[in-house]
């Protein structure tokens, strides 16, 4: 996508060297999303070089993202050819379900193995926008960070891939009570519950991704891109189909050592 397109739909791409930041580029409405941002974002996950291995997500501004934009559930519509929700209500449920299924592309691809993800969330990271946060592989939070899962406010479930890494994160019984009661979860209790590795300063916060993601870029790509293949599926294999996922993954790393040596 070109930087015009992402312009519109308020975002920005850049990349320096192997590592890509994404930024929600809206902060007159606190980075607030609409389903044009997801699409943009699922095409971006799509045009994601290789020689990537750390993709950044931010917030421009005083807030990672507000969530969906209220505008977008306005049942008079949106501008002219603006895609709002309430124009689910006119199709079928496999029409709605597919293109729930498009909105929700745009958070799935920061779990692509082949990069790390890490989330820099400053201020507000609500519904839509804390959903996102969690599609990343790792959050770092500046203390003024406000997290919530809003959607039950407004008769709605969390749809946009947001349910299953809060479940892995803080276990069945705390997620139903974040997601049920709408609550607000400051930087401190956040990384006490395990949604996040560290609360720094905001003055801090941008030094500190730096940081990480240099430790993160730093050894090899491959090794790294295995390793979060493994952690991924985990959880769902026994022990003794994740030790030949082991074995698999460490002949791959050996046999491409050995080519790179010149073996």
């Amino acid at each position: 996508m070109t930087p015009d397109e992402l312009k519109s739909v308020g975002l920005r791409y850049d990349v320096e060297g192997s590592v890509a930041t994404i930024t929600l580029d809206r902060p007159e409405v606190r980075n607030a999303q609409t389903p044009a941002m997801w699409r943009a974002l699922a095409g971006l996950g799509e045009e994601i070089a290789d020689d990537v291995q750390v993709v950044v997500v931010r917030g421009e501004g005083p807030s990672f993202s507000s969530g969906l934009d209220r505008a977008m559930l306005d049942p008079r519509g949106g501008e002219e050819g603006e895609e709002t929700l309430t124009s689910l209500l006119s199709m079928s449920d496999d029409q709605m379900s597919a293109t729930i299924d498009e909105y929700q592309r745009g958070f799935t691809f920061l779990r692509d193995p082949r990069f790390v993800s890490i989330a820099a969330v400053q201020g507000y990271a609500i519904g839509a926008g804390f959903q996102l946060a969690l599609a990343c592989d790792l959050r770092i939070l500046a203390e003024d960070a406000q997290l919530s899962m809003k959607e039950a406010t407004l008769g709605l479930v969390p749809d946009l891939t947001g349910t299953k890494p809060l479940v892995d994160s803080v276990g069945y019984a705390r997620a139903l009570e974040i997601c049920a009661t709408a609550r607000m979860i400051g930087a401190t209790e956040a990384v006490d519950l395990g949604l996040a590795l560290m609360s720094v300063r905001v003055e801090e916060l941008d030094d500190t991704v730096a940081d990480l993601v240099g430790a993160l870029a730093a050894p090899m790509a491959g090794a790294v891109h295995e390793t979060k293949a493994l952690l991924l599926a985990a959880a769902g294999r026994t022990l003794e189909d994740q030790r030949r996922f082991e074995r698999e993954a460490q002949i791959r790393r050996f046999r491409e050592l050995a080519r790179a040596m010149g073996g």
